[in-house]
């Protein structure tokens, strides 16, 4: 049995984690942990309420580690517990996974360092400060760290994940399962091949909360590179 453990946090984006959920809950002989310190509902960015299925003090080893991102990774950059952890899971982890701006938690806990690593467009240079090296490619596998970039790309980086905890059959039986055959009706939703007026607009909006994750990543950053006792 393959334990996957997927941290579950106030302020999540859904999406980061029910889409690699969805597909890891499709791989034979594997179970699925959402992970938090309570068993209450767990509310994401968006307003969903999700339960958890375990809490972190009960939470076995696992062969995955999953971390999702969202607005609320920004309150964990200082978590001094919930980084220790992350380390702890790690420790023991055949596979060490994030996707959206989870890279960066990871990060934070001095798990990225010297790695190539993916995050969210708007805040992938942030990665450097963390000893990572960012990529802009939407899965990014270095040895035993996988990274998903923005949002959607948690089903692309769970199937590929699949196919390396069981086969590429595998992977193939369950995307056609989930009849994941995008086709963007407005093109693909990536910096690359939007208009700059479009990704200005995006960007101020989210102008606030990128400052305040820069800021998390920067007090993060000079934790990592201080020495360990």
């Amino acid at each position: 049995m393959t334990n996957i453990v997927m941290l579950l946090f106030p302020g999540l984006t859904q999406l980061d984690l029910t889409g690699p959920f969805e597909v890891f809950r499709r791989i034979p002989d594997t179970r699925v942990h959402l992970a938090w310190r309570t068993m209450d509902p767990v509310t994401s960015d968006s307003g969903m309420a999700i339960l958890p299925t375990i809490t972190l003090a009960d939470c076995p080893p696992c062969e995955v580690l999953c971390v999702p991102g969202g607005p609320g990774q920004i309150d964990l950059m200082d978590d001094t517990e919930l980084l220790d952890w992350l380390r702890a899971q790690a420790a023991q982890a055949k596979w060490i996974t994030s996707v959206c701006t989870g890279s960066l938690l990871l990060g934070a806990a001095g798990l990225l360092q010297g790695y190539r690593a993916a995050c969210h467009w708007m805040s992938r240079d942030q990665l450097a400060l963390l000893g990572a090296q960012p990529t802009a490619e939407r899965v990014v596998i270095d040895r035993n760290r996988i990274t998903g970039g923005g949002v959607t790309a948690g089903i692309d980086f769970a199937l590929q994940l699949a196919a390396l905890l069981r086969d590429e059959d595998t992977a193939r039986s369950i995307a056609l399962q989930l009849e994941y055959d995008p086709s963007p009706p407005f093109g693909p939703g990536s910096p690359e091949a939007s208009e700059l007026a479009l990704i200005t607009a995006v960007k101020q909006k989210a102008k606030p909360m990128l400052a305040r994750r820069r800021t998390a990543t920067e007090r993060a950053a000079a934790r990592v590179s201080e020495p360990r006792p």
